[in-house]
């Protein structure tokens, strides 16, 4: 509830002007500090924190609960109520509220009106968010997860109790995190807001795995009880295309930051391999779960060169793939359906130009381990590890 406060708050300063907001069975949820124009309805309607019988009545037959626009509701003296200017509060096709403005000395300017009708996204978002918070208030939710998580404030064994005494998580189940970082996009405001509203409205689907969420400046994190969801569903609740990984189950909410660490590296390694696909497990990461814990990796030297000349990506997907086949001259020659003789060609080439000797097991794996260091810092980009050049 702080954070609605302040936004009401802040809101109201903007645009000059004061503001309440209710729920959309009309109980008051915030309101400004109130200066000019006042009437009853406003005063009652504060000092009671809903709006009386036959006030609900007059607006509601003015449309408020239909309208996906702001409304201009005149005023009606019988009941001392000043015209008004409502904002209806939605979130995807759900009706959650009602920003109210007294249109009186003077009346709103269509610019003020577009504002407000711009900040009523936000106040959707939270609303639905202290809506899903099972008795347990959104911005208490917001840190508990985040103590849960990143060890901030409490640790994470407080932060799992107070979660699962507030009943927003089962005690008896597993948590599994699963992290959603968009490909592209570069991290702002905007960003932040789709990964909210994707992850707001597939909670209010996933309810049976009690879910928790976190957004970050430049990811998304869901954690849910029991079986993990569908990475598919995630995908396609986020407005953003977006890479996914998953961690592995962990007994304990307590544990979830372990979870979590894992999620995270898995979209990193997803967002840096795009041979990996738009989703990635820990556990099935191979090599790359050791290359992103080692700090500093340095490629062979003798790939340097290769590297840095577009020429050569041939010669190194063509390396890549032999040693992703345990080095089956057969394997290799069908996965890139290669004649064998250019293949023997091609290998021969790069023992020439890298300096190494492909039968020599330590430079195999050097150089394997190298190719896959370079395809995580994006130095390496093949466009496709299993077809002919």
């Amino acid at each position: 509830m702080a954070d609605l406060q302040r936004t009401v708050d802040e809101l109201a300063a903007r645009l000059g002007r004061p503001l309440l907001l209710e729920d959309r069975v009309q109980r008051v949820v915030a309101y400004s500090e109130q200066s000019g124009a006042m009437d009853d309805v406003r005063r009652d309607s504060i000092l009671r924190r809903h709006t009386v019988p036959e006030v609900r009545r007059w607006l509601r037959s003015a449309g408020i609960h239909e309208a996906t626009k702001p409304l201009r509701i005149p005023g009606a003296p019988h009941l001392g109520l000043l015209p008004r200017v409502c904002v209806p509060v939605r979130h995807a096709d759900g009706l959650l509220g009602f920003l109210w403005f007294i249109d009186a000395e003077p009346p709103m300017s269509r610019e003020r009106v577009a504002e407000a009708t711009a900040a009523a996204t936000g106040l959707a978002l939270a609303l639905f968010h202290e809506s899903l918070a099972s008795g347990l208030a959104s911005h208490r939710e917001l840190e508990a997860v985040t103590g849960l998580l990143l060890g901030e404030r409490d640790p994470a064994g407080d932060a799992a109790r107070q979660l699962i005494e507030a009943g927003a998580f089962p005690q008896a189940q597993p948590v599994t995190v699963q992290v959603a970082r968009p490909r592209t996009a570069e991290p702002d405001d905007a960003l932040r807001l789709a990964l909210e509203q994707g992850l707001l409205a597939l909670r209010r689907r996933l309810s049976g795995h009690h879910p928790l969420h976190l957004v970050r400046y430049d990811h998304a994190v869901l954690l849910t009880a029991g079986s993990p969801v569908s990475a598919d569903e995630l995908h396609a609740a986020m407005p953003v295309p977006v890479v996914v990984g998953i961690g592995r189950p962990r007994n304990a909410l307590a544990e979830a930051a372990g979870s979590y660490r894992e999620a995270r590296h898995a979209a990193e390694v997803t967002a840096r391999v795009p041979g990996l696909g738009r989703t990635a497990e820990w556990s099935r990461l191979g090599v790359y779960r050791l290359l992103t814990q080692l700090p500093d990796l340095e490629v062979h030297p003798g790939l340097e060169g290769l590297l840095a000349d577009a020429q050569y990506l041939p010669l190194l997907e063509t390396l890549e793939t032999y040693l992703d086949l345990a080095g089956s001259a057969v394997a290799t020659s069908r996965a890139l359906r290669l004649h064998r003789t250019s293949l023997y060609y091609r290998l021969q080439r790069v023992e020439e130009l890298a300096s190494t000797d492909l039968k020599d097991g330590g430079e195999r794996l050097a150089l394997h381990l190298s190719l896959k260091i370079a395809r995580l810092s994006g130095r390496y980009l093949p466009r496709d590890s299993h077809s002919s050049s």
